[in-house]
């Protein structure tokens, strides 16, 4: 069956994104030449899952290719309905039902980059199976946070876990059972 990956970078004090869905924080890492696994992650996935907000910031930031790269399907998800761009669909129905749907369907691996509600959804359904989770050595004390309240408890398997030059901690666990 397909996994469903969450491949995400957070503060240490656990917020994904600044005030007003601000991501700059991220620069603080950025090194030439690393990806933190990122290009060896993404050729396990066809499909990505990307909350409309997020997916809005990084097409804004990087531009719409770094999505929709012509070698997977990309869904949006988002209240508002918008045509289909591509391969880029903006979907508004059930993210468990779609999710049933793509697990049902075959393929590689399913992607998550957030946002949080998006996240927080999945949690809550209990479909999240690896978390592949970034901290970025900075205290943020406000913003996003990458797990909300109010969803069930979940116990994780240690998978992994990587340390970089830049100081960013890669830790990656999955969802036991």
């Amino acid at each position: 069956m397909r996994k469903i990956s969450l491949f995400i970078a957070t503060s240490l004090d656990g917020y994904i994104a600044k005030p007003n869905d601000d991501l700059s924080f991220l620069k603080l890492v950025e090194k030439e030449g690393e990806d933190y696994g990122y290009a060896k992650f993404t050729d396990t996935i066809d499909t990505l899952i990307i909350g409309r907000k997020t997916y809005d910031y990084v097409v804004k930031e990087i531009g719409p290719s770094h999505y929709d790269n012509g070698q997977r399907d990309v869904y949006v998800i988002t209240r508002t309905e918008r045509p289909q761009v591509g391969r880029t669909i903006f979907y508004s129905g059930s993210l468990v039902e779609l999710v049933d749907r793509l697990r049902s369907e075959g393929g590689r691996n399913i992607y998550c980059d957030g946002g949080a509600e998006v996240i927080n959804e999945l949690l809550k359904s209990g479909l999240v199976d690896e978390f592949i989770i970034s901290v970025i050595p900075v205290l943020l004390g406000n913003g996003t946070r990458l797990f909300k309240d109010g969803r069930p408890e979940q116990v994780l398997e240690f998978v992994d876990a990587k340390v970089f030059e830049t100081g960013l901690v890669q830790l990656c666990y999955r969802r036991k059972g």
